[in-house]
Order: C-alpha cells, then sequence, then structure tokens
C-alpha cells in the first residue's frame, strides 16, 4: 500500500508540475493530493508496523534505483506532507498571481521541492541520493529569489547556493568514500565495519550545513529573511530537517568514533545557546525566525549527541528518552515554526514591513493572526500546554536520567541541559519581545495602523497547523508509536514497545487539564472584567501628559540588557547621535546586530583567499624562461625534501 500511495503521490505532483504555470487551482488540487498521498504512506509506516522497500530494474546513472520508507524516514516524509500542503493552500492567497509575476514558476518550484524532499528520504542509493540532494537544492534556490528584482533578495540566494554546493561537494566526498571502502554505492547498515569511523565527521559537516547548525548557519537567516513567507516556513519547518534527517539516518547506519556523540551534543548546545542569543538581538521578525530554528536544531542534536552516547554506554534506556525527543521536536518545530512564519507572512501582507519597530497594537485589527502567532509562540518556547514543552521535556528526562546514572556520559549531559535551560530563558524573552511589540501597545507607524486581518486561504493553514500543536501536546501518548518506531529505525537494540512510557502518559493529563483551566480563565476573564469597569487606556508612559507610540519600549530597548551579555559574540553596530544644546533638533541611536560568523570570519578569510589568488597571477607573466625557472626550483625543491627524508 505504501508504494501504491507514493506512485499516486509522484504522478500529481508531476502533473502539477505540468499545470502549474497555467491553471492555479488545478495547481493546488493536485498538489493537495500528492501531500496527503505521501502522509498517508507515512503513517501506514508508522503505525502499520511494515517498512516498504522498492527496487526498479532499470539502472539509472549506472546504478540501480533503491528506495526504502521505514520509521524514520517515514516521520520526515509525514511532516514534508503537512507543511507541503499548508504552504501551497497559504500561497494561494499570499503569492497571488494577481500581485506577484513569479507566482506562476514559484507554484512549480514548490512541487519540485516536494519531491526532491521526498526523494531524498526514500532513497536508498548514495548516487541517487545526491542527484536527489541537488535537485532539492536548486528548488530551494528558485523558491528563495522569486521576488528577484530586490538586491538583497540575489544577495540571500547567492549565499545559500553557495553553502549548499559546499555541503554537497563535502557530501560528495563523504559518498564516494563510502561507497569504495563497501563497494557498493547501496546504503544501509554498516556498524560493523569500524574503518568508517571518520566518515561521520564528512556527514556531520555536510549535512550540518544544511541543518544550519552554529557555526554552519550562514545562509540561513538571510535566505528565511528574503525569501516569501511560505518559502520561509518549509525552509525552516522542512528544509532545513533534510541536514537534520542525514546526521540522524548516518549515525545509525554508520560507526562513529569514540567522540562522536560527545561532538554533537557540544554542537547541539552551542547552537541553542548561540542561536537565540541572535535571535532575541533582531529587529526584523523573520530573521529573528530564523535564527531561533538554529536553536531549535540544536536541541535536537543535542537529543541525538546523547543517544549516541547511551549506545556507548551499554544502550543505557536514556538515550531513547534523548532521541523520541529529538525525533518528535522535529515534528514539533516543524509545526510551530511553520504556524509562525505564516503569522510573520500575515503580518507583512497587511502592513508591507518585518521591522517590529513599526508595528504594534496589531491584535485589534488582525485577532486572528495576533491569536494563532501566539499559540505558536507559546510553542517554541517550551511552555505548557504545548507541543514544545512534550518534547522539550523528552530531551530534559534523557540528559537528568543520564546525569544520575553518573557513567562518564554524565560529563556531557549535565552542561547539556544547563545550557538548554538558558536558552530556554532566552527563547522566552525573545518571544515576549516579539509577541509584544508586534501585537501590543499602540501603532508605531502609519502601516500599522492600516493593518487589516488575512483571508481564509492564510488563515486556515494557520488554524490546521496550530490544531497539529495542541493535539500532539494534550495527546502525546497517540503519537509516541511512530515516535517509537523511528527511534527503532535508528537503533534495533532500542526495539517498538506498544505502550507509551508512564510520566508522557501523565504529563498528556496534566497539559490537558492545565488548557482547560487556562481556557476557563480566559472566557471567565472575557465576561467579568468589562462588567467591573474595567476600561482600555494607553500604557503609563512615566507621568508623561500626553504619551505617543514612541515612547513605548521598542525592539531594541527591549532586548538591550540581554544583548549586551552577548556582545563578545554578537559585536553589534551602534551609529548615535546624542541630543546637543537645550532644544536638540534631531537625535538618534540605531543599533545593527551582523552574522558575526559571516562578516567577522567568512567574508575575510574569502578576502585573504582572493588576495593570495590575485598575487599568485602575477607569476603568470608569459615568459617561457621563467616557467622553465618555476620547473628547476620545483624539482630541487622535490629532491632536497627526498634527500632529507632519506638521511632520517
Amino acid at each position: 500500500m505504501p508504494g501504491a500511495l507514493l506512485l499516486v503521490a509522484l504522478a500529481a505532483a508531476v502533473a502539477g508540475m505540468g499545470v502549474g504555470f497555467r491553471a492555479r487551482r488545478a495547481w493546488l488540487a493536485l498538489t493537495l493530493v500528492a501531500a496527503s498521498a505521501a502522509l498517508v504512506a507515512s503513517l501506514v509506516v508508522l503505525w502499520g508496523g511494515s517498512d516498504w522497500e522498492w527496487r526498479g530494474a532499470m539502472p539509472i546513472g549506472g546504478e540501480t534505483p533503491h528506495l526504502r520508507l521505514d520509521g524514520l524516514s517515514a516521520l520526515f516524509l509525514a511532516l514534508v506532507g503537512v507543511v507541503g500542503g499548508a504552504g501551497a493552500i497559504y500561497s494561494h492567497e499570499y503569492w497571488s498571481d494577481a500581485h506577484n509575476a513569479s507566482a506562476p514558476r514559484g507554484r512549480v518550484w514548490w512541487t519540485a521541492l516536494l519531491v526532491s524532499m521526498a526523494l531524498v528520504l526514500t532513497a536508498s542509493n548514495g548516487l541517487h541520493f545526491l542527484i536527489a540532494w541537488e535537485l532539492f537544492a536548486i528548488s530551494a534556490y528558485f523558491l528563495i529569489t522569486l521576488d528577484r528584482a530586490q538586491r538583497d533578495v540575489r544577495a540571500a540566494g547567492w549565499l545559500y547556493l553557495a553553502a549548499s554546493h559546499a555541503g554537497t561537494m563535502v557530501l560528495f566526498g563523504f559518498f564516494a568514500l563510502l561507497a569504495s571502502r563497501t563497494g557498493s554505492w547501496d546504503l544501509g547498515p554498516v556498524r560493523d565495519q569500524a574503518g568508517l569511523q571518520p566518515l561521520l565527521w564528512l556527514a556531520l559537516l555536510g549535512f550540518g550545513i544544511k541543518a544550519g547548525a552554529f557555526p554552519l548557519h550562514i545562509w540561513l537567516p538571510s535566505a528565511h529573511a528574503s525569501a516569501p513567507s511560505h518559502v520561509s516556513a518549509i525552509m525552516s519547518g522542512v528544509a532545513i530537517k533534510m541536514g537534520v534527517y542525514g546526521i540522524i539516518r548516518f549515525s545509525g547506519w554508520l560507526p562513529w568514533p569514540a567522540a562522536g556523540g560527545g561532538v554533537v551534543t557540544v554542537v547541539g548546545a552551542t547552537s541553542a545557546v548561540l542561536g537565540i542569543a541572535f535571535a532575541f538581538a533582531q529587529d526584523d521578525v523573520k530573521r529573528l525566525l530564523a535564527y531561533c530554528s538554529v536553536e531549535n536544531v540544536g536541541i535536537i542534536l543535542v537529543g541525538v549527541g546523547g543517544a549516541m552516547l547511551a549506545v556507548g554506554d551499554g544502550n543505557a534506556p536514556w538515550g531513547r528518552l534523548l532521541l523520541a525527543g529529538a525525533l518528535l521536536h522535529v515534528w514539533s518545530h516543524g509545526l510551530f515554526k511553520a504556524l509562525l512564519f505564516f503569522g510573520a507572512g500575515s503580518v507583512l501582507h497587511a502592513t508591507g514591513t518585518k521591522e517590529m519597530s513599526r508595528l504594534g497594537g496589531l491584535w485589534r485589527s488582525m485577532p486572528w493572526t495576533a491569536a494563532l502567532t501566539a499559540i505558536g509562540m507559546l510553542a517554541v518556547t517550551g511552555l505548557p500546554p504545548l507541543n514544545g514543552f512534550v518534547s522539550e521535556w523528552l530531551v530534559y528526562l534523557g540528559l537528568f536520567d543520564a546525569v544520575a546514572s553518573h557513567e562518564p556520559a554524565a560529563w556531557a549531559a549535565a552542561p547539556a541541559a544547563i545550557a538548554l535551560g538558558a536558552a530556554g530563558a532566552i527563547a522566552l524573552a525573545s518571544f515576549v519581545k516579539a509577541g509584544s511589540v508586534i501585537f501590543l501597545g499602540a501603532p508605531r507607524s502609519r502601516l500599522a495602523e492600516r493593518a487589516h486581518e488575512c483571508g481564509w486561504a492564510m488563515r486556515g493553514p494557520m488554524v490546521g497547523l496550530a490544531a497539529a500543536c495542541l493535539f500532539i501536546a494534550l495527546a502525546p501518548t497517540v503519537v509516541w508509536p511512530a515516535v517509537a518506531r523511528g527511534v527503532a529505525a535508528w537503533s534495533p537494540d532500542w526495539p517498538v514497545t506498544g505502550a507509551a512510557p508512564l510520566p508522557l502518559a501523565v504529563l498528556g493529563r496534566v497539559q490537558l487539564t492545565l488548557a482547560v483551566v487556562l481556557v476557563l480563565a480566559g472566557v471567565v476573564a472575557w465576561r467579568v472584567l468589562p462588567r467591573n469597569g474595567v476600561r482600555r487606556a494607553p500604557t503609563w508612559a512615566c507621568g508623561y501628559a500626553a504619551p505617543t507610540a514612541r515612547m513605548q519600549y521598542s525592539s531594541g530597548s527591549f532586548a538591550g540588557i540581554a544583548t549586551g551579555w552577548f556582545r563578545w559574540v554578537l559585536r553589534p553596530h551602534l551609529l548615535l547621535r546624542r541630543p546637543r544644546g537645550l532644544a536638540p533638533a534631531k537625535s538618534f541611536r540605531l543599533e545593527h546586530t551582523p552574522d558575526t560568523m559571516l562578516d567577522a570570519v567568512l567574508i575575510p578569510l574569502g578576502g585573504l583567499i582572493m588576495r593570495t589568488a590575485s598575487g599568485a597571477r602575477r607569476l603568470q607573466h608569459g615568459s617561457l624562461s621563467a616557467y622553465i625557472l618555476y620547473v628547476v626550483a620545483g624539482l630541487a625543491a622535490l629532491g632536497a625534501m627526498v634527500f632529507t627524508a632519506s638521511v632520517r
């Protein structure tokens, strides 16, 4: 049955690409059929208990096609189907033909992106995996640059493309070495071949670039901020998970060095803390969400690294909790991050700006967007009773059990738990800032005053994603069998169990009770407070007789103190003009936080390489005698090296 459903999905997607330029309604219908078929195929594998595998008869590129859908790849494919379908509906209004000339080609590349990601998840041949990976990178590039008339969009696209191809080159080396040492491009478990251990570092680098792990995230903030919001949603919610999938998949199939689990854990903890620190400093709401994705990838990697440490400690049971939390967080983050980018897109659609310092008071004119975005913000901060709390709670349980075990892994688990706690606190502050500056207070500009609510084509996918977040939060035991299938696909030593862990069942009941209490409290407050003479008035402005919107906290002032704590890595650029004289005519304070890894490391390094290359070009001046001299000098140097080695 999964094979037939995947064939239907492929046929519908190909047909959708064929009609995408001319018939947008037919494209939407076909894309939804493809996404739904892929989702159902994944659910059949996750709850049916058996994997699906297919081998073709006709070689492609000299290799026989080999596709596999197991518990791990099905988890990721289901996310592709949900967010891909929701984004297709959302784009019908957000990026319509009436206002965007690039909408027709955007529809085609959207479907191409979904197909290529599905091929990445099901390919079980290294060569075909690389082909699907490259198609995935190219499709994403053309989606990111749909609005290519803007210079910053083109720059973001080129940076993404350069980073993607750097990662692809690393992965080509990884798969080529793997094929040469195993004698086949076919992919599968080879944990018994200890000589393959060093290949983990290549996999971690190549897939880490796509995942956006710190400090390999340099392409992510600009790409997610510059792309149309529905593209940002699938890039952040799903596309970067392809990198996460690669790390999880090949850490399960390959042996790894003794330091592998510790390195992945450290990379994850670093990504979590520094990713959210950069997010807190942003004024562009989409850049804030992009950096927040770096943090959430870090949370996932902490779980994966902890599971690797547990395998080294004799398959300790706390490793199963860590990997289960990581896999559930893949889903949780995919849902609430797509919801948040849809909310940011609704704000951008209504106001024309992503700058939080120009917004404010939008809850009055955009109540649906404000309420649905608030659900996403509660989820991303890991607060109960939302799904982010459930997945992070499993990760914390695994870390605490690792510390309590007093095994060597405790030395990595304890700092990781502290780092995740710090990241969670900063995440809460970041989204309190974003939510209050965007939706509360008074409008800070005419753009915010003229805001309007989005239509149902944009609102409906947001409602669906919010409902999915609530479902995972309130019924975690229902999704546990799917997560357990993913865990068992990674490590056969942790087989699927029928019942969810007791703490998870208790958590589900507690979350449901808390949700009911909060809803009842909100209804009572909504009905009772107006009867008690409560009235709305501007926020107190330090006693000023005529407060204005300029007296409110801005995005920068809200984050000023905490940004100072990380000034050593954020390195913000400050432009300041102080008030002068008794009646100053003008004063301002502008602060911008660049991407330190890009601006302070990669760009200077690239400049050094270019200067070195330019200097080397001077050696090519067309003189034959000079070239002969170079050859003689090289031979002399080589002879000296050989003579020195023979003497030793």
